[in-house]
């Protein structure tokens, strides 16, 4: 993958014909677990016979046949430090899934978390040649964004135009068609560390799979926590994930803004097992069951016994309260949720008509976790799960397969990205274009 925009365009014409074929995988890596959906596209028309879904979410048209998790392995913060490992668990999954479907998949929709991911705005402005907007003359407004330095050892995962402005009407999702003087374009940037991408490629590759997309998770998971109004009006997605917390900021039904938290479940499992002295398994039980994040009078009063393997019955009888364990959990979620207030503050999330947030992911399931969230972030928090998609098994509707259900609906219906249009590279040789494709081909 020598260069971003051809590589891009590739993987989009893979998913067409994986499309095409019928079948498609949808692969979520993450820190805690590999999921994997296989997809079988059944054309255009409507699935709505047991009201399952809906027109309006993008949903119809495909169909999930397969399904399966497992535990994650050779992942820390969303990204691969353990290549055989996480080739193992991927394998793992995806097998399993094929199992489930009775099919083979060739093509993977992959997604990822953490890689620190930072989001910039461009914005351009084009006098257009005829009066009426091409398909031209959107490639010539995009690739007259001015790109920034964004520094060595990134690359762009997305990017999205997510305004449009014709003359003096702006607001505009797709201004082909109509008519004007001058077109302007506002487009939201993302990059992220590019040895994280290599290797989760390498991993996929390694895997005997070809990749036909890469998104974020935090991305992913707007697309299926949001509802339509919430990614209309503005509204922050926040994925609690076991190494790493994803936020993503929607607004005009595109996301503006995505940044990670290097936290997450994991860590809170971490410090119980630390401060109870017990091993990791029993912690990450301990939080499922007992968890919280709000104590009263009631919980010094119940006893939470641990079961330990150390061969030493007096430790290993030994019973904590459930105050003592919030005492536990409750600072670490609170740190969390402070780092993703600062992240919030820095995207002027405040200046959004609406400051609608959503948590999801695994770690949102904590007891009392969105009462602390909205006296924390001091906004309207509920707890999202993702849309209900035709053929989802019920294990699979959980806030921790927010991501992949995203990833679903993306590869259905994927957003217009600037690798979409044809770039005119030789037939406007501004001193902007020039920089913007030396800069393609310099950074990938």
């Amino acid at each position: 993958m020598t260069d971003l925009y051809q590589s891009q365009r590739a993987m989009r014409q893979m998913r067409r014909q994986a499309m095409q074929r019928g079948v498609v995988a949808i692969l979520d890596v993450g820190s805690s677990k590999i999921a994997c959906l296989v997809l079988r596209f059944d054309g255009t028309g409507r699935l709505s016979e047991d009201n399952s879904i809906g027109s309006l979410a993008g949903q119809s048209g495909f169909r999930v046949i397969g399904a399966a998790t497992t535990r994650s392995r050779g992942v820390q913060f969303g990204e691969i430090t353990a290549m055989q490992e996480t080739e193992r668990a991927i394998r793992t999954a995806v097998q399993a899934a094929q199992k489930m479907a009775e099919v083979r998949v060739d093509h993977v929709i992959a997604c990822f978390s953490g890689a620190n991911p930072r989001s910039y705005g461009l914005d351009a402005q084009v006098d257009l040649e005829g009066q009426v907007v091409t398909e031209n003359e959107i490639a010539r407004v995009l690739a007259a964004c001015e790109v920034p330095e964004y520094g060595a050892g990134r690359e762009v995962l997305h990017a999205q135009p997510v305004n449009f402005a014709l003359d003096n009407r702006s607001g505009l999702n797709d201004p082909r068609g109509q008519m004007g003087q001058t077109l302007a374009a506002d487009m939201h940037m993302l990059t992220v560390d590019a040895l994280t991408v290599q290797n989760l490629v390498r991993c996929i590759q390694r895997c005997d799979l070809e990749l036909a997309g890469i998104a974020s998770s935090a991305y992913a998971s707007g697309f299926a926590a949001l509802v339509e109004d919430e990614q209309e009006l503005g509204a922050a997605c926040i994925d609690m994930g076991g190494g790493s917390t994803s936020i993503s900021v929607f607004m005009k039904k595109h996301m503006i803004y995505a940044d990670a938290v290097r936290m997450g479940g994991d860590h809170i499992t971490s410090d119980i097992s630390m401060g109870l002295g017990v091993p990791t398994a029993n912690a990450e039980r301990i939080k499922t069951f007992h968890g919280g994040v709000h104590a009263t009078g009631a919980d010094d009063r119940e006893m939470i016994d641990i079961h330990a393997d150390t061969g030493d019955w007096e430790h290993d009888r030994r019973t904590v309260s459930r105050a003592e364990l919030i005492g536990i959990m409750r600072p670490r979620v609170e740190e969390i949720l402070e780092e993703v207030r600062a992240r919030l503050d820095a995207a002027g999330f405040d200046s959004l008509p609406s400051q609608q947030i959503v948590l999801t992911g695994g770690s949102s399931q904590i007891m009392g976790l969105d009462g602390l969230a909205s006296r924390v972030l001091g906004q309207q928090v509920r707890l999202g799960r993702p849309l209900r998609v035709h053929g989802l098994p019920q294990s699979a509707t959980g806030p921790g397969f927010a991501s992949a259900v995203g990833l679903s609906l993306f590869a259905a219906h994927p957003q217009d990205e600037w690798w979409d249009f044809e770039m005119p590279v030789d037939r406007n040789a501004s001193g902007t274009l020039k920089r913007a494709v030396k800069w393609f081909r310099d950074n990938w």
